[in-house]
């Protein structure tokens, strides 16, 4: 189920971007006037497919959904009637052309800025940047950052959640100059903590920022109280109940939800002697044996019992930010050029090798990030979308024949010396095009599949 949740939520990211990216290009091809014979959401074979009349648009649900397509009147790849060839896309001027190939990723920044208004319209919310544990010798430990301190500012940026403090430091680290950071204690005294230039340049050396700061956010401890229960697991064999707290194990304390689910791993077929304590106060001594279950190649104890989540578990740990529409409007339209050009300078960094390749995601790690974000609500799946639709539009503007980026390119050098360039030359450029594309896709997947297997 988990598998198909994630595909579905894969399909969906897809088969939304993918429409808002294709509809711009039909949707200014329409209003210069240039006929649409066909709108795909797809490629290969059609699963679904609607026409009016024979003269009109047909639109198309094609079988492969990793990309779409908008075709054309064109004279270049059949007969046009010579009825209809002022409606040929090849006989327009060259900014009609050009408006109608930079719709396309336009549309997909116009997707982001409109995703990101609903989103502070709404209310966005995020978990508070209090650092949890500091990694001994790590960076962060070097600048003195202590568990329980809240970051305030970034640099010159607001740190309000995890998520804008992250960004923050991403930006910073393409910069490559020394960063304060601004925070405010366990005791409440607001101080400032300094972050060398080498440091901050080597945080664009790994996709896990965090993981390199040497931090991780602080987050509440679960208490050890049975959830639901599974019929027929060992849990509800061995008498536990809904609400009953473990207090030991085999005479170990448990300090937490974390604490038990280890003890339970590490003891598959093992009998355990626990104490709980019950809604009431009542103290029970209880035997239970965790059944063997293999993930990912291991063996570990499970017992068929989720976690009791108390009510108001994350009231101090989260913040929510709500703007009216105009600054709703604002915030959008920065945060969008803001997300724009750190992606740029990040693919910029990679060109010259100042940044690991490790920051490109393919297909894979795509959908896995479209199912976990769908699992966590639709406030996530839209920042989500947001993102990876400011991804594809930045690349689909890259100077690389095939895509629309390399389209402008070819009106650009028709501009400047006053005529197309010849169809070989196209289409030698075209080939070339292809060549980066299926390498840029390889190394996707190649780095897709080594995380995936470790």
């Amino acid at each position: 189920m988990d598998i198909l949740f994630t595909i579905g939520s894969f399909v969906v990211a897809l088969a939304i971007l993918i429409a808002v990216h294709e509809f711009g290009h039909f949707w200014v091809a329409r209003r210069v006037g240039v006929k649409v014979l066909r709108f795909s959401i797809g490629f290969g074979r059609p699963l679904l497919r609607i026409q009016r009349d024979p003269d009109a648009t047909e639109y198309v649900v094609a079988l492969v959904p990793l990309g779409g397509y908008v075709k054309m009147l064109d004279e270049r790849e059949e007969e046009v009637p010579a009825a209809q060839a002022h409606l040929a896309f090849n006989r327009q001027a060259l900014w009609k052309r050009s408006a109608i190939v930079v719709a396309g990723p336009l549309f997909n920044f116009l997707f982001a800025i409109f995703a990101y208004w609903a989103i502070f319209m709404s209310g966005d919310s995020g978990l508070r940047p209090i650092v949890g544990d500091v990694e001994p010798q790590s960076i962060a430990a070097e600048a003195g950052f202590q568990s329980g301190d809240e970051l305030i500012r970034v640099g010159d940026r607001e740190a309000g959640s995890w998520e804008t403090a992250l960004i923050a430091f991403v930006g910073k680290s393409l910069d490559g100059r020394e960063l304060a950071v601004q925070v405010r204690d366990a005791s409440g005294r607001e101080l400032t903590r300094w972050i060398p230039s080498d440091a901050v340049r080597s945080l664009a050396e790994e996709p896990d920022l965090l993981g390199r700061l040497g931090l991780s956010p602080k987050r509440p401890t679960l208490p050890a109280v049975i959830g639901e229960l599974v019929p027929g697991e060992a849990a509800e064999d061995s008498g536990l109940k809904r609400g009953d707290r473990i207090l030991s194990a085999d005479g170990r304390p448990i300090e937490g939800w974390q604490d038990w689910v280890g003890v339970v791993q590490d003891h598959a077929n093992e009998a355990l002697a626990i104490e709980i304590e019950r809604d009431d106060g009542e103290r029970l001594a209880l035997s239970i044996t965790p059944r063997s279950a293999q993930v990912e190649g291991e063996t570990i104890g499970r017992i068929g019992a989720g976690v009791l989540v108390p009510d108001g578990l994350m009231d101090d740990y989260s913040v929510e930010v709500r703007y009216g529409p105009l600054e709703s409007l604002d915030r959008a339209v920065s945060k969008t050029v803001e997300m724009s050009v750190m992606t740029l300078r990040v693919v910029g960094r990679m060109l010259i090798g100042q940044a690991s390749v490790e920051n490109l995601s393919g297909p894979i790690t795509i959908a896995e990030t479209a199912g976990r974000t769908a699992s966590y609500g639709l406030e996530s799946f839209v920042k989500f979308l947001a993102v990876v639709s400011i991804s594809l539009g930045i690349l689909n503007l890259l100077p690389v024949p095939v895509l629309d980026g390399g389209h402008l390119l070819y009106f650009f050098i028709e501009w400047v010396k006053g005529s197309p360039l010849s169809e070989e030359a196209q289409m030698q450029g075209q080939k070339i095009g292809l060549f980066l594309l299926a390498a840029l896709m390889s190394l996707a997947f190649y780095l897709d599949l080594s995380r995936l297997l470790g």
